[in-house]
C-alpha cells in the first residue's frame, strides 16, 4: 500500500454485531481514542490511533496495557487510525449504521477530526465460530476494490469448540490477508498491524448482486470445508465439540428465554444490578461529598467574607461536587452493562423485554436504555444510538426521563417520610409506587407519541443471540472510562453553569435581617451572662448544670435566629421573588410560594428541592441533618396555621416530580442526541403539562 504523505493510514473497521469488534478495537487502541458523532448524524463514531512501534516492527510488548515503544504526537508519523464504524449485518440495508459504512467507504462521509476521503484500508472483523452469516459483508468490502484484510475474530472461543477455520485457506479464497486474533486475548494483534501496513486490494470480487453474493459467501464455505475435510483439520474435524457448545447454549436459552423462568432470573438479575449501583456507589458518593464539602470550608474560610468567597465556595466548587457526585453511579452502571452485554445475557433480557414492550410502540432495543435511566437519564439518552429506527429512537428519548432516577431519591425520601413518620414498610410500598407510575407514564407516553408524532411501522427486531463467554473486565473498564469522559464533557458543564446560576439567583440581592433576628441574637447574649441560679424542674432537671443549661437555651435562640434570617433571605432573593411570582400558576396543585420556589429550583436538580425546602423554612441547608425533616413536615404557610405540606399536597407533590420534567442537563442532551432543540421542547411541554394535570386531580381530589 502507498503510504500518504503524512505517515498516518487510515483503516476502516466494519462489522457484523456480537463479533468482538469492539473489544478488538478496544486491545488495538486502548485509551488512545476518541468520541465523537459522524457529521450529521448522532451515531457514535470513534477513531483511535495505533502508534508506530505496534506491530510494524514486530515491537508489540505491553500493548494491551497501553506501553508503547515509541508514542509520536499529532497525526505525522503516527501510525495508523483506526475509525470504528457501526456495526451491521449488511453494508446495503436501508438503516442508519449501513448508511454511514457505506458513506465512509465511499469517501463521501468525514469522520470525526478528518476529512472526507476513502480509507486507505479497511479491516473486516468476522466471528472465526460463524463463517456462514459473516462472509457476506466480507463480501461486499471485497467489492468495493479497497486494501483490506479480514480478522478472523474470537478464535480463542471457536478453539475450545474445535472446529477453528483455517485462516491460510481461507486467504487464499478471499484474496486477501485473513489473521487469527482475540481482542479478549490479545492473540494476533502485532499481525493484524503488520497486515494492516502492507494491505493490498484482494484479487477477488465477488458478484454484485445480492443472490450472486449469496451464492459465491456458500461456494466459499463449501470449498472451504472440503479442503479442511481432506487435509483432516479445521472445520468439521470434531463436530461433537462445537455441538456440546450449542447444545449448552440452548439449554440455557430454554431458562433465560422462558416466558415465566426468564422473567424470574430476569428480575433477580436486575435486583442485583441496581442493589449494586445503590449500594457499592455509596461509598465513593459520600467521599465525593465529603471532599467537595471540605474544599468548600478550605476556601470560604482561607478568604476574606465577600462574593468572591461565595462565589468559589458555594457556587464553583459546590456545583462540581454536584456533577461529580452521581459520577460512580455512572460509573458503575456501564462497567455492570457492559460486562452483562459481553456475557451475552443483555441480548436474551432484550429479547424478553421486547414482548412486553412491542404493544406500546417500542421494541426491545430500548430496553437497556431505557433501564440505564434509572441511574440517570443522561446515559440513557446516549445509549438509545443502539436502537436502529430513528422514530422508535426519539420515542424512546422523549419517554426516558419518565423513569425515576437517583436524583429523585432525595425528594421521594422527604415525602414519604413526610406522609409515613415512622412507618418504614408503608414507605417502602410508596417508593415502589413512585417507579412504577414513572415507567407506566413513560410506556403509555411512547404509544401516544408512536400514534401522532412518531406514527409509523415498527422495525422488526432482528437479533443474533451470541454464544455465551466470560466478560473482559478491560473492554469494560474501557466503555466505562469512555462513558464517563462523555458525561462529564457533556453534561458536566450545564450541570456547573446551571448550579452557579441557581446559587445567584437564590443568594443575590441581599438584603438586612428583620429586627427579630437582632433581638434574638440579643437575647442569646443575655441568656449566657445570665447568672441567676435555675430551679430544677421537668424541663431543668438537676443533673445538668446551670452554665449547660443557659449555653443549650442560648444556643437555640441562635439557631433559631439563623434560620429565620436564611428564610427571610430565601423569600427575598431573586429565587424567592420568582417563587412568589408564579405561585398562582401552582395554586390548583395547593402549593404556597414557598413550595413554588422550591419547585422552580428543582427544575436545575431534582435533588436541590429538599435542601431548598430546608433553607426556606428551618434555615438548614441539610434535608438529612436530625430533626430537620420533622421541622420540613411541621413547617407553616405565612398566616402561621396551615402547614405546607398537608396530606394532600404531599401526595400532590410526589406525584408531581415522580412525572416532571426538572433537569435541564438532560433537556440538552436530549436536543443533541435527538438533533433538535424541538424535541426537548416537546418533552418539556409533555411531560409538565402531564405532570400538572396528574398533580392537580391528586390534590383536587383528595381534599
Amino acid at each position: 500500500m502507498d503510504v500518504p504523505k503524512s505517515g498516518t493510514l487510515r483503516v476502516a473497521l466494519v462489522g457484523n454485531p456480537n463479533t468482538g469488534k469492539t473489544t478488538l478495537f478496544n486491545a488495538l487502541c486502548g485509551l488512545r481514542h476518541k468520541t465523537g458523532n459522524f457529521p450529521g448524524t448522532t451515531q457514535e463514531a470513534r477513531v483511535g490511533r495505533i502508534v508506530k512501534g505496534i506491530g510494524g516492527d514486530g515491537a508489540l510488548e505491553g500493548a494491551l496495557e497501553g506501553k508503547v515503544k515509541a508514542e509520536v504526537d499529532g497525526d505525522t508519523d503516527a501510525g495508523l487510525h483506526l475509525i470504528d464504524l457501526p456495526g451491521t449485518y449488511s453494508l446495503e440495508l436501508a438503516q442508519s449504521e449501513a448508511e454511514i459504512c457505506r458513506d465512509v467507504l465511499a469517501g463521501t462521509l468525514a469522520t470525526p477530526g478528518h476529512e472526507a476521503r476513502a480509507p486507505d484500508a479497511v479491516l473486516v472483523v468476522i466471528d472465526s465460530g460463524n463463517l456462514e452469516r459473516n462472509l457476506l459483508i466480507v463480501g461486499e468490502v471485497l467489492r468495493r476494490r479497497l486494501p483490506t484484510v479480514v480478522a478472523l475474530n474470537m478464535i480463542d472461543l471457536t478453539r475450545k469448540r474445535g472446529h477453528l477455520p483455517d485462516a491460510s485457506r481461507l486467504a487464499t479464497l478471499l484474496g486477501c490477508d485473513v489473521i487469527p486474533s482475540s481482542g479478549r486475548k490479545g492473540e494476533g494483534i502485532a499481525q493484524l498491524v503488520r497486515a494492516l501496513h502492507k494491505a493490498k486490494v484482494p484479487n477477488v470480487t465477488p458478484p454484485g448482486t445480492q443472490e450472486g453474493l449469496e451464492s459465491w459467501a456458500h461456494r466459499t464455505l463449501v470449498t472451504l470445508s472440503r479442503q479442511e475435510q481432506g487435509a483432516n483439520t479445521g472445520v468439521g474435524a470434531t463436530p461433537s465439540a462445537g455441538m456440546a457448545v450449542d447444545s449448552a447454549t440452548d439449554r440455557a436459552d430454554r431458562i433465560l428465554t422462558h416466558p415465566v423462568l426468564g422473567l424470574a432470573v430476569f428480575a433477580l438479575v436486575m435486583f442485583a444490578l441496581f442493589y449494586a449501583i445503590f449500594r457499592i456507589a455509596e461509598i465513593p458518593m459520600g467521599l465525593i461529598e465529603a471532599i467537595f464539602g471540605r474544599a468548600t470550608d478550605i476556601v470560604k474560610d482561607a478568604m476574606p467574607p465577600g462574593i468572591l468567597a461565595d462565589f468559589l465556595g458555594d457556587g464553583v466548587i459546590a456545583g462540581i461536587g454536584g456533577t461529580l457526585v452521581f459520577l460512580p453511579q455512572i460509573c458503575l452502571l456501564f462497567f455492570l452493562i457492559s460486562l452483562l452485554e459481553d456475557t451475552g445475557y443483555l441480548s436474551r433480557a432484550a429479547f424478553l423485554a421486547d414482548r412486553f414492550l412491542r404493544p406500546f410502540g417500542l421494541s426491545g432495543n430500548a430496553f437497556v436504555p431505557l433501564l440505564s435511566c434509572h441511574a440517570c437519564a443522561i446515559p440513557g439518552l446516549m445509549a438509545t444510538r443502539a436502537i436502529p429506527d430513528r422514530k422508535e429512537r426519539l420515542a424512546a428519548i422523549l419517554v426516558a426521563p419518565f423513569m425515576s432516577c437517583s436524583a429523585r431519591i432525595p425528594v421521594y425520601v422527604l415525602l414519604t417520610s413526610v406522609l409515613f413518620p415512622g412507618k418504614a414498610g408503608t414507605q417502602a410500598l410508596a417508593f415502589m409506587g413512585c417507579y412504577a407510575l414513572g415507567a407506566g407514564a413513560g410506556l403509555l407516553s411512547a404509544l401516544v407519541a408512536r400514534r401522532t408524532l412518531l406514527k409509523g411501522t415498527g422495525r422488526p427486531m432482528a437479533m443474533e443471540l451470541p454464544t455465551y463467554k466470560l466478560p473482559s473486565l478491560r473492554s469494560a473498564a474501557l466503555t466505562t472510562w469512555d462513558r464517563a469522559l462523555a458525561f462529564l464533557k457533556k453534561a458536566g458543564t450545564m450541570i456547573l453553569a446551571i448550579s452557579i446560576v441557581l446559587w445567584w439567583l437564590s443568594s443575590y440581592p441581599k438584603v438586612d435581617a428583620p429586627a427579630e433576628v437582632a433581638e434574638m441574637r440579643a437575647q442569646a447574649q443575655r441568656v449566657l451572662a445570665d447568672k441567676t441560679p435555675i430551679v430544677a424542674s421537668g424541663t431543668y432537671p438537676a443533673l445538668l448544670s446551670d452554665d449547660s443549661i443557659r449555653a443549650n437555651n442560648s444556643k437555640n435562640l441562635e439557631r433559631a435566629a439563623d434560620q429565620l434570617e436564611a428564610s427571610h433571605a430565601a423569600a427575598n432573593s431573586f429565587l424567592g421573588r420568582i417563587g412568589q411570582t408564579v405561585q398562582p400558576i401552582f395554586a390548583p396543585l395547593g402549593y404556597d410560594w414557598k413550595l413554588s420556589v422550591g419547585v422552580m429550583a428543582s427544575f436545575a436538580a431534582r435533588e436541590v428541592f429538599a435542601s431548598t425546602m430546608a433553607i426556606i423554612t428551618t434555615g438548614s441547608d441539610d434535608a438529612e441533618e436530625e430533626g430537620v425533616i420533622a421541622g420540613i413536615a411541621s413547617s407553616t404557610r405565612d398566616d402561621g396555621k396551615t402547614l405546607i405540606f398537608t396530606p394532600a399536597v404531599a401526595w400532590s407533590l410526589l406525584v408531581y416530580f415522580v412525572l416532571a420534567m426538572q433537569c435541564l442537563p438532560t433537556l440538552a442532551v436530549t436536543a443533541k442526541e435527538s438533533g433538535s432543540v424541538k424535541w426537548a421542547l416537546v418533552q418539556l411541554v409533555w411531560m409538565c403539562g402531564v405532570a400538572y394535570v396528574g398533580a392537580m386531580l391528586v390534590y383536587q381530589i383528595m381534599r
